[in-house]
């Protein structure tokens, strides 16, 4: 099946309990055992539950992986694969990224005797020389969140293969729909699922996806021992969501495109960090790589704090709020927002500014979005 089918017929089928075309809501936390030492295939929802099995099968043949995990949250799916590494034990991490992985790795990982290195990954010779014998993980965003560096994913993928170490690639920004990382030989994807997956700002989730059997095992050990599972309901909103990725994906991916070379050519902008500009430095491995862009990017006001501040007051339409992937379209300060976890000579070390923005372009008319950030630029 194509990816548009696949999304509407991957995992879900009439349930087998009274025919429903979609999947129900099984709010239960406990199942029936058929008798003394006879488990059905659900025995208590913390391990497996019905509505969450056909989510965690979706998300599997969307990223053309073997078997799919549902977490509670995007942090919950991080941490749960972040505990595949013990004391002793050495992570590599790309520079740029979300300011809560940051926080993750670094005041809850390190504590726990893992050794990491931040490491500009877009140079292949940088990663080598940051190997150790150690080295057991490579960390690594499918396009970097705020500063939207793009990474050669088959060519890190190879290098992990050759070391023994597992890569890790979180897609959220892409969707399996512009590039599934599985393919290009990646170990684990990640998801927050409450981003483009579910694609309606009204449930948090997280998703880890692999194809090996023996890293599923693992990986199927700690959400149960972790009880990082995610609920029914939310898993429920994530697959209502999914039935549409595909049209929402195209939607926000001309949109934001659109936005970017407007802004690229209005007076009160520095610089646009978008891949599909050709002004990007990795605009060729872009568009080799990549389906799409999605409809997530940054640019950087000429000015500093005061001149982003007086922008963002004056829009409308684009709401001022952290996440992205939602039908709406969402801007914020990574500065003070997303990335204020980051210790400051980190965020500046890496590029994130205070005259940086990051939008979610969502799925308006583009000329309404152009005419609110006009009218935004206007106090400026």
């Amino acid at each position: 099946m194509r990816f548009e089918t696949l999304t509407i017929h991957a995992g879900p089928k009439p349930d087998p309990a009274f025919g429903a075309v979609m999947t129900p809501i099984y709010q239960v936390s406990t199942f029936a055992f058929k008798d003394v030492k006879q488990p059905g295939p659900f025995d208590y929802s913390r391990s497996g539950n019905p509505t969450r099995k056909v989510l965690e099968e979706t998300l599997a043949a969307l990223e053309n992986g073997t078997h799919g995990f549902a977490f509670g949250t995007g942090m919950a799916a991080e941490a749960t694969v972040l505990n595949l590494l013990s004391a002793g034990d050495h992570l590599i991490v790309h520079d740029d990224l979300y300011g809560g992985t940051y926080r993750l790795i670094t005041s809850v990982t390190a504590r726990h005797g893992v050794a990491v290195d931040f490491v500009n990954l877009r140079d292949l010779s940088a990663l080598r020389a940051a190997l150790r014998p150690n080295t057991k993980a490579i960390w690594l965003e499918s396009v970097t969140n705020p500063l939207i560096n793009i990474l050669d994913l088959g060519a890190l993928a190879q290098v992990g293969k050759e070391k023994g170490i597992i890569t890790i690639c979180d897609n959220t920004f892409l969707s399996p729909y512009f590039v599934k990382p599985l393919d290009l030989g990646i170990d684990v994807v990640l998801h927050s699922t409450t981003k483009y997956l579910n694609g309606h700002s009204d449930v948090v989730g997280g998703a880890a996806i692999v194809k090996d059997p023996s890293l599923a095992e693992r990986i199927g050990f700690l959400q149960n021992a972790l009880g990082s599972c995610a609920g029914p309901q939310d898993c429920f909103l994530v697959l209502r969501g999914i039935r549409t990725l595909s049209l929402r994906m195209d939607r926000h991916d001309e949109n934001a495109l659109a936005l970017a070379n407007w802004l690229a050519k209005h007076p009160k902008v520095e610089t646009v960090l978008h891949a599909g500009l050709e002004s990007h430095p990795q605009h060729a491995l872009a568009t080799r790589q990549f389906k799409g862009l999605g409809g997530t990017f940054s640019f950087r006001v000429k000015g500093g704090d005061a001149e982003v501040t007086r922008l963002l007051r004056g829009l409308k339409l684009f709401i001022l709020a952290e996440s992205l992937g939602g039908v709406e379209s969402l801007i914020e300060q990574p500065w003070t927002m997303t990335h204020v976890s980051m210790p400051e000579d980190a965020r500046r070390k890496c590029g994130i500014t205070e005259n940086l923005i990051r939008v979610s372009v969502g799925l308006e008319h583009i000329d309404d979005l152009i005419a609110d950030l006009e009218q935004g630029f206007a106090n400026v």
